[in-house]
């Protein structure tokens, strides 16, 4: 099956097809990941995009049900120079096409993608289409000047509903912008008690479910695209401490008075190398994002810069100067990637417990009663 990638500046691509039939638009974007093709796929942070491979074998190792970060794909398209079709994995269940067939996902091998790499990194990101049909390239080509980038991203993989996974500590109720599993998995490793909650959940509701702290998730898109949770943050901040990931990163900036930028191809990866300011240190990490937090925004903030990228310089960590309240752009629960950062979990758990106890709770059983009342109504909602 030929498949072709036409790029809004005109560049085309003709490779063969694998995985789903028909034409799908999106950003093009790349991710210089080695493994860990089945997380980057299912990253609902990828919602809308079609994402480029820099690494040249994908689909060695099939997909398994285990290592998905989310119950299904959002990407609009799979790029890659080879397609493995026959894994060698005693963990495969089935093959990368299988999945793409079952969730209507185009998938292109056979062309350069060192060459749409260098492309995305020399002009930035821009618009594609992906295509296995026979239409004429002035066809492909007006398709994709009518189609336009969504701004919906974070509605369409945020959950709908609450739900929670029990634990016997500290309360976190977590707002999914389109969260990744691995989070929630850190969470609970910890012993949490975490409550998941849709991203369009007001203060007053979160208030009702008597959070211990709060955890700000990933998702796609553009901050902006989504005021109504920079204001919740806004109403939520110095009440409870507030650790934010990536876009939850993002979001808190905004809150905080700081502003946002679209970076020219993004950071998308396993391998971007971050500097902890306090202690000179430098970390390895796993990112995923288009925008960054403007430098020169931060001035006559109440924020600090406790991170910075070591390639580009851009912000990579935040911390409120009064309140509990701290955030990074990249993603320590990895998937793919390192997890020399799952230390940022233990370090929001010790924040949330030091803030408990300079603020002593009401009685417990107070406590509990308005909890259930509030987890009533909201099931009820």
């Amino acid at each position: 099956m030929q498949a072709r990638l036409l790029l809004e500046d005109g560049t085309l691509f003709t490779g063969k097809g694998f995985g789903a039939e028909g034409a799908s638009s999106g950003e093009v974007v790349f991710n210089t990941g080695i493994t860990g093709y089945q997380e980057v796929l299912s990253d609902p942070s990828y919602c809308g995009q079609i994402v480029t491979m820099t690494f040249p074998l994908i689909g060695n190792y099939g997909i398994n049900r285990d290592d998905f970060e989310a119950v299904r794909p959002y990407i609009h398209g799979f790029v890659v120079r080879r397609h493995e079709d026959v894994p060698s994995n005693w963990r495969a269940q089935y093959t990368l096409d299988h999945l793409f067939k079952e969730y209507g996902i185009i998938g292109i091998s056979e062309i350069d993608t060192r060459m749409l790499t260098r492309k995305l990194r020399q002009h930035g990101t821009m618009k594609g289409i992906l295509s296995t049909g026979n239409e004429r390239v002035e066809e492909l080509a007006e398709r994709l000047s009518l189609s336009s980038l969504l701004r919906d991203q974070v509605a369409r993989t945020s959950t709908k509903s609450v739900f929670s996974s029990p634990g016997s500590r500290e309360r976190i109720v977590l707002i999914d912008y389109g969260a990744k599993s691995g989070i929630l998995r850190e969470l609970t490793q910890r012993g949490c008690d975490v409550v998941v909650v849709p991203h369009d959940t007001t203060a007053d509701e979160i208030r009702r479910l008597s959070p211990d702290g709060i955890q700000l998730s990933n998702g796609p898109g553009d901050p902006k695209d989504v005021p109504h949770a920079v204001e919740t943050i806004r109403q939520l901040l110095g009440e409870f401490p507030i650790f934010g990931i990536c876009l939850g990163h993002q979001l808190f900036a905004l809150a905080c008075g700081a502003d946002t930028d679209k970076l020219k191809f993004g950071h998308r990866g396993g391998n971007h190398p971050v500097k902890e300011l306090e202690s000179g240190r430098c970390f390895i990490t796993s990112q995923n994002h288009g925008y960054t937090v403007k430098d020169e925004s931060i001035v006559g903030t109440e924020l600090e810069v406790t991170h910075i990228n070591n390639n580009d310089k851009t912000i990579e960590g935040l911390k409120h100067k009064k309140f509990p309240a701290f955030t990074v752009q990249y993603h320590p629960e990895a998937a793919p990637g390192p997890f020399d950062n799952s230390y940022l979990f233990d370090r929001f758990i010790q924040m949330i417990r030091e803030h408990k106890s300079a603020n002593p709770q009401r009685p417990r059983q107070a406590q509990l009663a308005e909890t259930l009342r509030g987890e009533l109504q909201y099931a009820q909602k």
